[in-house]
């Protein structure tokens, strides 16, 4: 990757994560179709602020066509992917993450926009030819697919909480007025890691999502990680055909921190590229942002100060991916 192989110096290494010494095993995959279903992911959200789901009704061939797609976007060259333009927030960018420029093993495509489609059709140059309009068509098939699975575990989140309404959570994320979020990210191979035994390179760094939820699907190779709540790092196997869900930032201040927001990371791999999909729901600028009352409990304080999400989009800005974020929104005790 001619973005990356000039400046391997650049980016951050570290120490290697050694599976044997976990004792913590990721949770098991929920079936959306279960009866049970809302009360293992409220215990899911609770211990982990992650789960992933079968029985989502996303048809794969969506996820594989868009995979298929962005790998041949990824794969022009340098100066044709640079013709979409910066991240400033939508476009294409490589190595720098964020406004404060984290440096990752990474390239991606970023979209903040209820409608990617209109976006990948108008910014990615005709050079690209009749992969432009594949990849708006696949675009535009899976993010509707995945809206539409994002709103049915969010309404079971709320019936799990027996928060009334059961689209109370759904309906801060539907709408053109709220804020979508589409990024596909490429973690390309990087082979140098040969020569770096017991190091590992990072290809995204460690962070939580603001939002409320992510949705996110990545191909069949390895990388991704959550933290524990003991500290550690738990690598979670690929399996491209369930769907991975982060809790955010808003929803753990939502449920006064019942609710965990995961930190999570990517490291890069030395012989395979990973691409991964992740759909973030946001609210519109002018929501509040605070714990619900309706579902903490007798004498229960909120830890939260309330916030509007977009005074909290703005803080994120001006942040550094490992940052806490909602930090300066704690409640003074």
């Amino acid at each position: 990757m001619e973005a990356f192989s000039k400046t391997f110096d650049q980016f951050p290494l570290i120490k290697s994560c050694k599976p044997s010494c976990i004792d913590t095993d990721i949770p098991a995959a929920i079936d959306l179709s279960l009866p049970e279903a809302k009360t293992l992911l409220v215990k899911a959200c609770e211990e982990f602020g992650f789960f992933k789901v079968t029985n989502h009704g996303v048809p794969m061939e969506f996820a594989h066509k868009l995979e298929c797609e962005a790998m041949k976007f990824f794969s022009a060259t340098l100066s044709e992917k640079e013709k979409v333009g910066p991240p400033n927030p939508s476009g294409y960018g490589n190595m720098k993450v964020g406004r404060n420029g984290d440096i990752c093993w990474v390239e991606y495509l970023l979209m903040m926009t209820c409608k990617p489609d209109e976006f990948i059709c108008q910014r990615i140059p005709e050079t690209f030819g009749a992969s432009r309009d594949h990849l708006c068509f696949a675009l535009r098939d899976y993010t509707s697919a995945v809206r539409k699975l994002t709103c049915e575990v969010l309404e079971l989140l709320a019936e799990g909480l027996e928060l009334k309404p059961k689209d109370y959570f759904s309906n801060l994320i539907v709408g053109e007025d709220k804020e979508t979020i589409f990024r596909i990210n490429h973690n390309p191979p990087c082979p140098q890691l040969e020569n770096f035994d017991g190091l590992d390179l990072v290809g995204f760094g460690a962070h939580t999502d603001p939002q409320v939820i992510s949705t996110m699907r990545s191909n069949d190779v390895e990388g991704y990680q959550i933290h524990l709540q003991n500290g550690t790092w738990l690598p979670v196997p690929p399996d491209p055909t369930s769907f991975f869900f982060n809790v955010g930032d808003s929803l753990q201040v939502m449920t006064n921190g019942r609710f965990k927001s995961v930190n999570h990371r990517v490291l890069a791999n030395s012989m395979k590229s990973r691409i991964s999909m992740i759909y973030f729901s946001g609210p519109r600028q002018s929501e509040i942002i605070s714990p619900i009352q309706s579902i903490m409990k007798d004498g229960e304080e909120s830890m939260y100060e309330q916030f509007t999400w977009g005074e909290y989009r703005k803080s994120v800005n001006k942040s550094r991916l490992a940052d806490n974020r909602l930090k300066p929104f704690e409640r003074k005790k």
